[in-house]
């Protein structure tokens, strides 16, 4: 009898995918177990840093330094004795082995080490993706179900034929759909519709322009209209203020091992998260807002959007203080992914699964106090990684580019349980029992 498969199927070929698919492969050339990871990606590897995937222009630049690539932080735990050897073969796919193979290293350093354009970062996952020699299926998930061992994926591709896949584990990235937008209405644009807009030299002219979102997504947006004949932007968040991202060594230090998180309290976490990571612009965002007399902020969330005039007018609410009004001739819904997008994908039997695993009713708490060490939904018998919603129970760099080095050792330690049980009675026949 030979051996069993592991099969790891993740959605979407973002930098998470190519971490563990790069990993997996530096495993197996070491001649150390790890999965046959299979990835399903609608448009291209590192398609949501290319202006097909509807969340940037590609021209932006990395709100991350490039260096914290598919390896970083270079300090694997996931075999004794082996550990060395494998953050060694890692550096083969790091930022800087894909500038000398592209021969502009020496350019990179000259120039002061700039965080390359968001289409430059989607090029280099692409270069791994080839070196690893990642399997991609083309197409987009449709339904998740579970199976008796596993998961059983259907994918639908550009010419509309659906397959289905047979994964024993499965890892969810990305942040879902970029085309949703929280009114129906020509002058509120998702944004992949701004984007789409700016690509084609087609953004309305506007005096007066919002952009709702304190995060990274809104910076990008707001990076841009500033570029553009505006007379005033604002932007909309429920924080007091936009604040900038911690970029010390403490705080990065907390993204990049994780090690000193577990032994945070919950309230400890989610202000360092809420501080560094959630409703914050990078600070190269910030130095280039700060001097722009045309840039303001207005604190509330959006309740009501309703038409006025030629406008729009946006209903903000802050708690103890009465609702304010306040019009606009465009306005970009940059708030973000959804954390649970994915929930669509699942059909019921896998969703009471879900249910079943977490202890209640899906929400997003409760998922997230769910994940363990693994970055795995707890109590699932076939694994379901959820490294987006990992931040509060495992760390802040989990649900973005700071330890994609950190997350492949975690996601490739433990192997599903149809392997351990057959491996299991493998082993026992062999003995006789």
């Amino acid at each position: 009898m030979g051996e069993p498969v592991d099969r790891l199927l993740v959605v979407g070929a973002g930098p998470k995918a190519m971490a563990v698919a790069a990993k997996a492969y530096v495993l197996r050339e070491l001649g150390l177990p790890a999965p046959q990871v299979v990835v399903v990606e609608p448009h291209a590897v590192g398609g949501n840093w290319l202006p097909t995937g509807g969340w940037t222009d590609g021209q932006h630049r990395l709100g991350t330094s490039p260096e914290k690539d598919v390896g970083f932080p270079y300090h694997s735990t996931w075999a004794r004795g082996h550990n060395r050897a494998i953050n060694e073969a890692m550096m083969a796919f790091g930022w800087t082995s894909f500038l000398i193979d592209r021969g502009t290293y020496a350019e990179w350093i000259d120039r002061g080490r700039p965080n390359p354009h968001h289409h430059v970062w989607a090029k280099y996952l692409q270069w791994v993706a080839k070196k690893a020699e990642v399997e991609i299926v083309p197409g987009a998930v449709r339904k998740i179900a579970a199976a008796a061992d596993g998961w059983l994926v259907s994918v639908v591709d550009a010419d509309g034929v659906a397959s289905v896949i047979d994964a024993d584990r499965l890892m969810i990235t990305g942040p879902g759909d970029s085309r949703r937008a929280l009114a129906t209405h020509p002058k509120v644009l998702s944004i992949a519709d701004f984007w789409d807009l700016v690509g084609r030299r087609r953004l309305p002219v506007s005096s007066r322009a919002a952009v709702i979102g304190g995060g990274e997504t809104a910076g990008s947006a707001m990076d841009e209209l500033v570029r553009h004949d505006v007379l005033t932007v604002s932007v909309i968040s429920p924080a007091a203020t936009i604040y900038t991202r911690g970029e010390s060594y403490f705080e990065n230090s907390l993204y990049s091992d994780p090690a000193k998180w577990r032994g945070l309290s919950i309230e400890e976490r989610r202000d360092v998260v809420r501080r560094t990571d959630r409703g914050v612009f990078s600070v190269r965002v910030q130095e280039n807002l700060l001097g722009d007399n045309r840039v303001h902020h207005l604190q509330g969330r959006v309740v009501r959007v309703a038409e006025q005039d030629e406008g729009v007018a946006l209903t903000l609410r802050n708690e103890g203080r009465p609702d304010r009004v306040h019009v606009f001739d465009l306005v970009v819904d940059a708030t973000g992914g959804q954390p649970l997008w994915f929930l669509e994908m699942f059909d019921v039997d896998a969703a009471d699964l879900v249910e079943l695993a977490i202890g209640g009713p899906i929400t997003q708490p409760r998922i997230e106090a769910a994940i363990g060490h693994d970055l795995a939904v707890t109590g699932l018998d076939a694994k379901l990684y959820l490294p987006n919603l990992a931040g509060l129970a495992q760390g802040p760099g989990f649900p973005n580019l700071s330890c994609l080095g950190e997350l492949s050792d975690r996601v490739l330690q433990a192997g599903p349980a149809r392997a351990r049980s057959v491996a299991v009675r493998t082993r026992e026949r062999s003995a006789g029992r």
